[in-house]
Order: structure tokens, then C-alpha cells, then sequence
């Protein structure tokens, strides 16, 4: 086994890297998208940039 196929076999093994998990709730993920718009809306009135 070669270095680049070491690394292939690796990469397409299904390693995890530490990322979100596709089983989680995703009302969760949207409520939170969703106050974070909210959010930079009210700093951008506030601040008067729009």
C-alpha cells in the first residue's frame, strides 16, 4: 500500500472530522439560523448602516 492510497482508503472510509451530525434536530438548527438573522438585523438598524 502507497502513501496516496493509504490516504484514500482513509478519506473515503467514513472518518468523522468533528462535524455537525446529520441525525440531530433540525428545528434546532433553523431556530437558531433564524434569532442569529434576527440578531444582525437589529445591530444593522441600530447601528445605521442600512
Amino acid at each position: 500500500m502507497t502513501a496516496h492510497s493509504a490516504i484514500v482508503t482513509a478519506t473515503t472510509a467514513g472518518v468523522r472530522t468533528g462535524g455537525p451530525r446529520e441525525d440531530g434536530p433540525k428545528i434546532v438548527e433553523h431556530v437558531m439560523g433564524w434569532a442569529l438573522v434576527v440578531v444582525v438585523a437589529m445591530l444593522v438598524t441600530q447601528l445605521g448602516l442600512l
